[in-house]
């Protein structure tokens, strides 16, 4: 019993492909049914005034953080501190105005799932041997699949000020959609 070698990955296109059909599915069905998601951005007050001050603005598409100083010297002065006193204090990120294009981002998404296929098939591949028993494969998939999808969230509660509710809820869907590709893995490694 060996470990697959990073050129065996093909025998894992159909895990990768089928685990990211099924995730792609399952976070269709979070994000779309009325679950835990949909308080996730309530309407901002006063919404309309906020609007019509920034569109004569035209601030193009990008993230923003404002007030933002030019470096640690402009920080340390007393006119940066009463602006960040005097606030708002924001992540803003802009999005070209019209719709959203959401075949774009479906798209990204399952593109997204397919890479995290493969780093879950390379990774459970270097460290379990073939004809490993499914509870092995499924444990160590869960993990590698759970951190795939989930840690990187938590750096934007720490940084960004992200709601830690909304990082949770993420993390949820991640433990959901690690469930998901250990099973789909789990049944599917190579015997």
């Amino acid at each position: 019993m060996t470990a697959i070698h990073f050129a065996g990955l093909h025998v894992f296109w159909l895990p990768i492909l089928l685990s990211s059909v099924i995730v792609f599915i399952a976070s269709s069905v979070i994000h779309m049914a009325p679950l835990w998601h949909k308080s996730d951005f309530p309407k901002m007050p006063m919404e309309p005034q906020v609007l019509d001050a920034l569109r004569p603005l035209a601030i193009p598409p990008g993230d923003y953080f404002i007030p933002r100083a030019s470096g640690m010297q402009e920080m340390r002065t007393p006119e940066f501190k009463d602006k960040m006193a005097r606030g708002p204090v924001a992540v803003i990120t802009v999005m070209p105005n019209g719709p959203i294009s959401m075949t774009r981002n479906l798209v990204q998404w399952f593109v997204f799932l397919l890479v995290v296929g493969v780093f879950v098939a390379y990774i459970n591949a270097r460290g379990l041997p073939m004809d490993t028993p499914y509870l092995r494969v499924f444990k160590s998939v869960a993990v590698t699949a759970f951190a795939c999808y989930s840690l990187a969230l938590v750096e934007l509660s720490i940084w960004y000020r992200r709601s830690w509710v909304m990082t949770a809820k993420s993390a949820l869907d991640g433990v959901i959609y690690a469930l998901l590709t250990a099973g789909v893995f789990g049944w599917l490694w190579p015997r």
